[in-house]
Parts: C-alpha cells; structure tokens; sequence
C-alpha cells in the first residue's frame, strides 16, 4: 500500500522550564515544517486543566495556524462534543472556512466526560479483532490488554472539569442527535422538531471534511458507518480496542454522497531519531507522562529524560502505563517505519495519524522530518 498518507495529531505540549506562549509558537513552527515535509493534515487536539498542554481550543489554534500555513489541510481531532452544541461548532468552523475554505476537517468526538459506550454485541467475536492471538495481531502487531478508564473518569478532577466546561444543570445532547444536526446545519437542511428552520451564516454550506474520532466499535464507529464519514480510531489512546473500532466502523458503513467505501484513518505515539538508543532517551518522558493523565492529576509539562529517570517507579504506576509504553513506536526511521506498516496492515487504515512528544522542540521536528523522509522512500 504505497503512499499512505500521513497526518499530524498536536497537543500543542508544554515542555518542563517553558511555557504556553512558546507551545503556541512551537506549534505553529511544527506545521510549517510538516507541510514543507508532505505530511497531508495537521490537526489540534482538544484537552482542559492539563499543566502541560495548551491545546483548549481547536478552532483559536487552527485559525492562528491556518494564518501561517498555505496547503495543508487543518483539522480538529477532536472536538469535545459532551460540551459543546451542534450550532456553535457549525459557527466557529464556518467562520475558518469562509477565510479559508476547502482547508478543514472538522473532527467530531464523544470525549468530555462520557463514559465508554459498550461495544455493539453483533460485533463481538468478529472482524480483525478476532484474529488476535495472545495479545498479538497475525503481522505482530501488539493489542495489550484493555484500560479501565472508570476510575479516571470518576476521579474529583473530572467532575471538576465537567462543572467548569457545562452551563449548570445541562446535559450533554445525545452524540448520534449532535452529528445528525451538524450535517444538517451545513448541509442547510435542518429543521426543529416544529418545522422552523435554521441557517448558520457562515456555516452552511462550507466546504469541511467531517471525520468522526472513536475509541471503540460503539456509538462513534457506529454513527461513522451510518453517515458514511470518515472515521479514525485511537490506537494511540486505546490500542487495547483499535481493531474493535475499525471492525465496528466498516461493519455499519453506508456509501454516501462524500465516500463510496469506508475511509480509516489510525493514530500512533512516535519518537524518531537516527539511533535506537537516542529515540529512547528522548521517549523517556512519555510514560511519567501518561501516568499523570491516568492518576487524574493532569497531563504534566513533558519532563526532560533526566526529570524522567529520576522518578521512582512502582510497579503499580509501570502497570498503570504498561499498554501506552509498550505500543509506542520509537527506533530509527526504519524501525518506526516498519511498526507503522504493520499497525497499517493490521488495521487496513488508509491513513496514519503521528502524535510525537518529546521535551525539545528541536527533537520533535527531526522526528518527523526522519519519518517524512523514510516513509517517501517506501
């Protein structure tokens, strides 16, 4: 499968001794590079109350970013859409696209406190997911045991982030309703329950590209399938549940008017460098890192690999993290190069999603610049 696109995932993270302002220009810095590189998207995460990532709002750091770029294509992956309404993503997305249409995928995603949907019973048992052999995919590629997310979504810090992102007593829309209104919206089609009309200006009508971001063969993958959206799935989160999401997506697409046939997209956590030993060095901070999401205290700023090394390890927090490490692609281009291939194959993705972290800027951009440089040469 050659050619197989790449895309840019971003945090927008803050390094230990830096700060926002300087993430910010980091940032922008790394779409610049990337587009000169021929990755295909870059696209902005949204997370809150992380000390150590400054990425809150996707559409401010998409218009600053969009302003600086010229040709790749911009995106939010994802949306956090448990606080959000249909209309005032339409609007902040429309207002992108009328400076610069054609150039946004709007990425959808259930995240902000839900719980995880269950997994839809006609898929277990079937698809890719049921070649998997001890924790084993038949190229190799490794699907640790799941995550239970429960805890950290029970945690003090969520409930705190919920109250300060929800209007008092509101609830979420129901997910499938908020994609269905979305379309609607920019199609210029919707109509309340009393047959009034609504037209988002500007908004309707603007050339997005909508994606829907899932972790799991439930309700993302299904509400892919069914509008016929391109769909991406988070090896790099959850690769526990990776080929459930994609098995669950292709098992509900439905051909529409944008794509005759299922669009995957898959995400991975990469660190390149020009030795082994050296991609491991900058990765070290990665694990401290991904124990502070899980221990609820919030992402922390991305330590130095000495920072790192000093931490004392339990063998609670290594279990803790164990599935993140272990499904990291560090090594040399070719290494990484090579594990990409095989989470590719394994998963079918028609794209590749690369989020790398590392404490220096300039570590960052020569990682991707290796893989750029390598995966051309495939």
């Amino acid at each position: 499968m050659p050619n197989t696109p790449l895309t840019v995932l971003d945090l927008v993270p803050i390094s230990t001794g830096s700060n926002a302002t300087q993430a910010l220009r980091n940032s922008i810095d790394l779409a610049q590079q990337t587009e000169r590189l021929g990755y295909t998207r870059y696209w902005f995460a949204e997370h809150h109350l992380n000390p150590g990532v400054a990425g809150t709002s996707p559409a401010v750091v998409l218009a600053l970013t969009a302003a600086a770029t010229s040709a790749i294509r911009l995106g939010s992956g994802a949306v956090q859409m448990g606080h959000r309404t249909a209309l005032s993503t339409v609007e902040e997305f429309g207002l992108l696209d009328a400076l610069h249409p054609g150039r946004f995928d709007l990425g959808l995603g259930r995240s902000g406190g839900r719980t995880r949907e269950a997994k839809a019973p006609a898929l277990v048992g079937g698809g890719a997911a049921a070649t998997v052999t001890d924790g084993r995919t038949p190229n190799g590629l490794l699907i640790p045991p799941r995550f239970d997310i429960r805890p950290l979504l029970g945690s003090p810090r969520f409930a705190l982030q919920k109250k300060l992102l929800q209007l008092p007593h509101a609830e979420p829309q129901n997910y499938t309703e908020q994609v269905g209104d979305v379309l609607a919206l920019i199609a210029g089609t919707y109509r309340s329950a009393e047959g009034e009309e609504a037209h988002v200006v500007p908004g309707e009508g603007a050339a997005l590209q909508l994606w829907i971001l899932g972790s799991s063969g439930g309700e993302s993958a299904e509400v892919a399938g069914r509008n016929g959206l391109r769909f991406a799935a988070n090896y790099h989160v959850s690769p526990a549940t990776v080929l459930e999401a994609a098995d669950g997506y292709r098992a509900a697409f439905r051909p529409s008017a944008e794509l005759s046939q299922p669009y995957v997209s898959v995400s991975a956590d990469v660190v390149v460098a020009d030795t082994e030993t050296e991609a491991r060095d900058l990765a070290a901070g990665y694990g401290l890192w991904v124990r502070s999401i899980r221990t609820a205290e919030g992402a922390i700023q991305f330590p130095t690999p000495a920072e790192a090394r000093r931490h004392p390890w339990t063998e609670a927090d290594r279990e803790l993290v164990a599935d993140r490490v272990d499904t990291q692609f560090t090594g040399t281009p070719g290494q990484v190069a090579d594990q990409l291939e095989r989470l590719r194959d394994a998963t079918g993705a028609d794209e590749l999603i690369i989020t790398t972290i590392t404490h220096d800027h300039a570590d960052r951009v020569r990682s991707y610049q290796l893989l750029a440089e390598e995966w051309a040469r495939r």
